[in-house]
């Protein structure tokens, strides 16, 4: 325990702790999945329709508290109000759709039977599911997993950030008030220690993790040892290729615009610009120039030529450090980078070429307003470039020849391959990626089926 931060809510525009609360007991934690243990039967055993009744009020009480939520991720990790805002929406659509579309998506599958029998698979709960949830998506996150558990039939323990005690808390209360029932949603201000105690219980059915490559694989290595399902969604470096554009000036706002979504703070931000050459050269000028004209502002109105602050000094750090490396080796930094002075996580949004293979920046995921941008002299080259990394969650091509874009793309090794759009983020929509970003979906149909018991039921006739 000596070695994890505190649950606290420090204000990363002014580096001000806002408050502080202690680690859960270890009877706290055991009273908590005792109550799940004792809350799932009961839930699992009401109908569907009717755990899909709870859903909606779940869903109608995100989009009724949207703004008063917002106010909380904005303290806590510094995102833009109406960004929160619009996240808190994105939830409550999350668990609309598993309300309104879960039901069908849990109905027996009927399977080919010899003579008059009976076959059928049916789609069960498991238990009691554990999540151990990300700063930079708050509630969107914690939607994805308890929405389609809960309407399954299982029961769900969050484990949240340290930096969201507020965020968190406000879920389960919300959840609550909309007719969750009691001990079958609830947030646990846990250690390191009593989250490898959860997984090794073998009152914990499945294990969710979204963060960083490093939390994966623990989690993992202790599910794998206990026999625990898990899902991994983890660490991204999306290529995002630009084979042509007959505006390459707005091909290049467009994905600054992406980039400077959440301050860059997303999985599956478009952190590698491959380009062209031919018009490469238009494309990064476009990028300085939009990059140029920011300057800090308060996250809770900001303003058009204003940027946020990352979660944390120490993200902003490591931020810098990856840059300054990245320079030293030969890199071009052409704006950008500059570490605001004082206790804030104020970095500003940069823009860099020249990257190549001995800098840092080529191989690790950079989580924050940073634009790397690659030029390229043919298809094969962007593919080549695309792939080569560790990472494999999403990527997007885009260009004037859609037949050309979707060649590239078929050839990208991710999980969300896109032809000339960023990203399919809808609830419908399954996330999730390969090699080092994970395994496992989130969302969907695919999501709904990762902690189901896929039972076969037969009858002989």
């Amino acid at each position: 325990m000596s070695n994890q931060p505190p649950y606290q809510v420090t204000n990363p525009a002014t580096g001000e702790v806002l408050a502080t609360f202690p680690y859960a007991g270890d009877a706290e934690i055991e009273q908590a999945l005792a109550s799940a243990v004792d809350a799932q039967n009961a839930w699992a055993a009401r109908s569907v329709e009717e755990r899909a009744g709870v859903l909606t009020a779940v869903a109608d009480a995100f989009d009724a508290k949207a703004d008063e939520l917002a106010k909380l991720v904005t303290t806590e990790m510094g995102k833009k109000l109406s960004s929160a805002a619009g996240e808190a929406r994105f939830a409550a659509a999350i668990f609309r759709y598993y309300a309104t579309e879960g039901p069908a998506l849990l109905a027996d599958q009927p399977l080919s039977a010899p003579g008059s029998d009976v076959a059928v698979v049916q789609r069960r709960p498991i238990g009691v599911v554990l999540g151990v949830m990300p700063w930079n998506y708050p509630y969107y996150q914690v939607a994805r997993f308890a929405a389609p558990n809960l309407l399954v039939g299982n029961t769900v323990l969050i484990k949240h950030a340290e930096n969201c005690p507020w965020s968190s808390a406000a879920i389960a209360d919300l959840l609550s008030e909309a007719g969750v029932p009691a001990g079958a949603f609830a947030n646990v201000y846990a250690t390191f220690d009593q989250i490898g105690s959860l997984i090794a219980d073998f009152r914990i059915q499945g294990v969710s993790v979204t963060g960083s490559e490093r939390a994966g694989a623990a989690v993992a290595a202790q599910a794998g040892r206990h026999l625990t399902r898990v899902v991994l969604e983890l660490g991204g470096s999306d290529p995002y290729v630009v084979l042509d554009a007959e505006d390459p000036a707005a091909a290049a706002r467009d994905a600054w615009r992406i980039r400077m979504s959440n301050m860059g703070q997303a999985c599956n931000s478009n952190k590698r610009m491959i380009v062209s050459r031919d018009i490469h050269d238009q494309f990064l000028a476009s990028l300085i120039e939009q990059a140029t004209s920011l300057k800090p502002g308060d996250p809770t109105d900001l303003g058009a030529d204003e940027f946020a602050p990352v979660v944390s000094r120490a993200a902003a750090l490591t931020l810098r450090d990856q840059i300054t490396d990245a320079v030293e080796k030969g890199a071009t930094l052409h704006v950008g980078g500059t570490l605001a002075e004082g206790p804030g996580a104020y970095i500003a949004p940069a823009v860099i070429s020249g990257v190549t293979e001995q800098m840092r920046i080529y191989h690790e995921e950079v989580f924050g307003p940073v634009a790397v941008v690659y030029p390229v002299d043919s298809d094969e080259e962007a593919v080549r470039l695309a792939n080569d990394i560790r990472y494999g969650l999403g990527g997007s091509v885009f260009s004037t020849d859609e037949k050309r874009a979707a060649e590239v793309a078929q050839r990208l090794e991710c999980g969300m391959a896109h032809v000339n759009t960023f990203s399919a983020e809808t609830p419908e929509m399954p996330f999730g990626g390969t090699k080092a970003s994970g395994f496992g979906r989130e969302l969907g149909a695919l999501g709904i089926d990762e902690f189901t018991n896929k039972r076969l039921y037969y009858v002989a006739r």
